[in-house]
């Protein structure tokens, strides 16, 4: 009795693969295999930098804290120690869109840091 080769299951699955690698340059977007190795490495990219991405953002959102704070002539870290003295819980990202959206009210939070 001749071997099953399933082509249908095959078939889908490198058709599948090869509908990842479209918009890819030359041979990797349509010979299967150069197809399945950049597949599988922008994967691996991807998987990494939805990490990175998280990273990216807080150092971003710390440095304009930073420069916020020292408009009103505080530190990033005094600015943050004076905060979790006063019992003020705000985020990096919340802060940080303060200090670039609406600069008094940062200043008011600066302020109420300074006075204790």
């Amino acid at each position: 009795m001749p071997r099953a080769t399933n082509n249908v299951a095959s078939r889908r699955r490198r058709k599948r693969l090869l509908k990842m690698a479209k918009g890819y340059w030359g041979r990797k977007k349509n010979v299967y295999k150069n197809a399945k190795e950049a597949v599988e490495k922008a994967l691996q990219y991807a998987y990494r930098d939805r990490k990175a991405r998280k990273r990216e953002f807080r150092k971003l959102w710390i440095a304009r804290i930073n420069a916020a704070a020292r408009l009103n002539g505080l530190s990033y870290s005094q600015f943050m120690y004076g905060l979790k003295k006063n019992q003020i819980e705000i985020n990096r990202k919340v802060l940080a869109d303060l200090a670039v959206r609406d600069p008094k009210a940062f200043a008011e939070l600066a302020a109420r840091v300074k006075e204790a």
